[in-house]
Formats: C-alpha cells, structure tokens, sequence
C-alpha cells in the first residue's frame, strides 16, 4: 500500500508544470495521516513556499483559530492543497496546473481515507471534479464524490482569505465549519 511519504517524495520531485521553476519549496501537504476529515485549500502562498508547510500564513492563522472557536485542534485533521506548488503572485492556479496536481490528491485521500473533505472555496472544488459556476450554488452541502475507485463525502466552503476581507462572511464559514464537524461525528458514531 502507498504512504503519504511516498507520494509526498514525488511532489517533491514533480516538474510537471511551470509552477516547479519558482517555488522554494513544493507544499504536499501535513497532519494527521490517519485524520478523519482532509482540509482542501487553494495553493501555496509565499510562507508556506518558503517553509513547505501548508496554511501557515495570515490564512492558516485565521484557519486555525476559527478552527480551535469550534473546538478542532489543527493536529486532528490533514491538510492539502489543489496545487502544491506556489503560482507566481499568489494568483489563482489555473484549471491546468490544478488538474496536473489532482493526481497527487486523489493519491493521498486514497491512502488517508478520510470520512469527509471540507474543500476551501472554488479551487479545492474543482481539484475535486465537482461541477459549477459560482460558489454559491455548492456552498455550505454535503455532496458525495467520486475520485479514483473511491468516493469520498465533501462540504465546500470559502476559503479562509475571503471572510478574513469580508468579516460579513465569518458567520457562514464558522457556520460551515462546525457543520462539517458535526457531520463528521455523526458519521464515527
């Protein structure tokens, strides 16, 4: 059976895309392997480039401590990214260098195995093959999807930098985070 390690040696290595010629560091990914529930977000920013360690910046920190308000310490959970490696500026990654990535993903849920995804706005979504518009027509339900000969129950939700901006959208992000934790006790009991 494959190992987390063994798929994080590989994005290491990876220069599959352009985003390998400027990064410091590729970011595949952290926590507990064994987590019940796999955080999704975006990409690598510049302090997670430069440490290799995903959502340590002003998100991880808002991330974090929205996560402890609800209770959830940061080691219970694995958390990723759609792209592992930082685009230039912090720019949105494109649907190509998500879609290079989504391998790598699809392989460390596959051995993770978690009983939920919480997916970090519009990129975590599309790395998960989930089809849509806007946000808002995915936001805050649970949805069933299928990666790999796998299915995997997911909650899409903004990613962390969007209610850090617009503090009007703090309710329905801590909103959706304590839904997808008390989803997921439900589904261990």
């Amino acid at each position: 059976m494959e190992s987390l390690t063994a798929v994080s040696k590989e994005i290491e290595k990876c220069t599959l895309c352009d985003l390998c010629l400027k990064r410091k560091n590729t970011v595949p990914g952290e926590g507990n392997e064994k987590a019940s529930i796999v955080i999704i977000g975006e990409a690598p920013g510049k302090n997670e480039d430069l440490q290799g360690r995903p959502f340590i910046g002003m998100s991880g920190k808002f991330l974090s401590k929205s996560l402890e308000s609800i209770g959830i310490d940061r080691s219970m959970v694995f958390i990723t990214n759609a792209v592992k490696c930082r685009p230039p500026n912090n720019r949105k990654p494109t649907k190509e260098e998500i879609a290079t990535c989504r391998p790598y993903l699809i392989r460390q849920l596959s051995v993770i195995q978690p009983k939920l995804i919480l997916a970090l706005g519009t990129s975590a979504a599309s790395s998960l093959g989930i089809e849509f518009k806007h946000l808002n027509e995915i936001k805050s339900r649970f949805m069933d999807i299928a990666l790999g000969n796998k299915r995997f129950k997911c909650l899409v939700t903004f990613h962390p930098s969007f209610p850090m901006r617009f503090p009007s959208a703090r309710k329905s992000f801590l909103a959706d985070l304590s839904m997808a934790f008390n989803s997921y006790k439900n589904l261990s009991t």
